[in-house]
Parts: structure tokens; C-alpha cells; sequence
């Protein structure tokens, strides 16, 4: 009995070490201390959409573009997930190296994380069924069923700008899809990259667009650890080199172009100095 207690306490033991060694599955690691973190958004098509064990979208392959220009082969990311509210905490914790994840330039972000970029240019727009050509922009909302996400600052923006606009807000922004389609709101609104994502997806296809007539401007940056400025410089190198070398051109046209998507003015961007 003694010899049967010793030889399993070895095997559990054996087990233990190979299950340290192969590391935790959650959802993305890397390979070993060499990896990087990278925060980016998992339900987002043409953005940041996870499928299984895939990762798909425009911040995604911006994301893979410049980890491979600061020495990190695709196998090295350790994908993680960055929604909007937890960004500066998980750049702050050291949760993650950086964050590729829609994150528009702003001074009061600027004042917990930097930020390389942009590397791309949005804008608040409108998205409606294929056949409606009524609405044309926020001054054609009135009288008309309006979607966002409760709590959505793009929301509140057309609430306050057209007085007669039904607003109907609902958790996510496929429910709003969901609902449009079907005829229960008239339009979504909200950057108009993510509106192109979804859609291009093949089950909107030819069944919604994009209004086309941004009225706000988004400077989507690449989040970093505040201070970091060796960093910040590396990045906006590779973000450059991006933008000149053609890639990101090829990036937007693969993600977003199957909606019609054309960027707005101001793309491609110029990368701002790191401070």
C-alpha cells in the first residue's frame, strides 16, 4: 500500500509540472516570458471579433503588424480581452502591454495611459437598412427610432442635437442590429467602423449600410503604460512604416471594405510626437 501511495504522489507530481510547463489556456497565450500582451475588444466584426480560438478585425492585425516590427511573431501574443471600461486599468496593472482596441485619443485618457498613433480616424455616424433613403444624417432622425447602447455617449449626442429623435437603448449593439433589421428602430449609431463591421458580416450583407456622413472625429490610438516613451517611439515607427509600406491600406480594405466602408477625411493619419 505504502509503494501505491508513493507512486501516485510521483505521477500527480509529474502532472503538476507538465501542466505548469504548457502554461494556462486562456484564450491566446503566447509563447513563455518572450510574449506580449495585447488588449484588444472580442466582440467587435471587422474590429476585434473573437471566433473560437481565432482573432479577427482591423485592430487585430494593426495589433499583429506592429508586434511583428518590435520583434514578436504572431505565436508570441497572448490575446486579451480590453473592454472600454477596464483599458487604463489593465495598461496601469500591467494586465496587458498594450491596448489596440478602438480607443480614441483623449486629454483626460492622456492623463492615466500614452498613446502611439493614430492609426486611424472614425467618426460617429448612422447605420440603417439597405432600402431606407430617408435618413441621410442626424438631421433627418426626426420622428424616427433611433438605437444605442444604454449609456452610450454616442447616444446622448444625437439626443441632444435632434429633439425629436426616439431613442431606444438597448445592452449591446447587436440587439440594435438585430432590431433594425427586423424593422424595430430605424437606424444605429456609433463609430462608424464598428457599424461597417457589422455590416459586413454575411448575414447583413446587402441588407444594411453605412449612411456615410461622420459628425464627430475619433483618433483611434494604440494605448501604452504612461511614461513609456521608448515604447511610444517604437510604435509610432511601426505605425508609419504601416501607413507607407501600403499595409494599412490592405488592412482597412480587408476588414472594412466588404461594408462599402470608405475612411473618413484625415485618413491615413500622421502619428503624433510621443511625449
Amino acid at each position: 500500500m505504502k509503494s501505491t501511495r508513493i507512486g501516485l504522489v510521483a505521477a500527480a507530481a509529474v502532472l503538476a509540472l507538465t501542466a505548469s510547463a504548457c502554461g494556462s489556456d486562456d484564450g491566446g497565450e503566447g509563447s513563455g516570458g518572450d510574449g506580449i500582451k495585447i488588449g484588444i475588444k472580442f466582440d467587435q466584426p471587422g474590429l476585434g471579433l473573437k471566433k473560437g480560438s481565432d482573432y479577427a478585425g482591423m485592430d487585430v492585425d494593426v495589433a499583429k503588424y506592429v508586434a511583428k516590427q518590435l520583434g514578436h511573431e504572431e505565436d508570441d501574443i497572448q490575446w486579451v480581452q480590453a473592454p472600454s471600461a477596464q483599458r487604463e486599468n489593465l495598461l496601469s496593472t500591467g494586465q496587458v502591454d498594450m491596448i489596440v482596441a478602438t480607443y480614441s485619443i483623449t486629454d483626460e485618457r492622456k492623463q492615466k495611459v500614452g498613446f502611439a498613433g493614430p492609426y486611424f480616424v472614425a467618426g460617429q455616424d448612422l447605420l440603417v437598412r439597405a432600402d431606407d433613403s430617408s435618413i441621410t444624417g442626424p438631421d433627418s432622425l426626426d420622428g424616427k427610432k433611433l438605437c444605442s447602447v444604454t449609456g452610450s455617449t454616442s447616444a446622448q449626442k444625437v439626443k441632444d442635437e435632434v429633439a425629436g429623435v426616439n431613442l431606444r437603448e438597448f445592452g449591446t449593439y447587436s440587439e440594435c442590429v438585430t432590431a433594425l433589421v427586423s424593422g424595430g428602430v430605424d437606424a444605429l449609431t456609433t463609430d462608424d467602423t464598428i457599424l461597417a463591421g457589422y455590416a459586413a458580416q454575411d448575414q447583413y450583407k446587402g441588407k444594411l449600410k453605412v449612411v456615410g456622413q461622420p459628425f464627430s472625429q475619433e483618433n483611434y490610438g494604440i494605448g501604452l503604460k504612461k511614461g513609456d516613451t521608448a515604447t511610444c517611439q517604437k510604435v509610432t515607427d511601426a505605425i508609419t512604416k504601416m501607413i507607407t509600406d501600403g499595409d494599412w491600406q490592405k488592412i482597412v480594405d480587408a476588414n472594412l471594405g466588404p461594408a462599402g466602408y470608405k475612411p473618413p477625411a484625415g485618413n491615413p493619419p500622421t502619428p503624433d510626437a510621443c511625449s
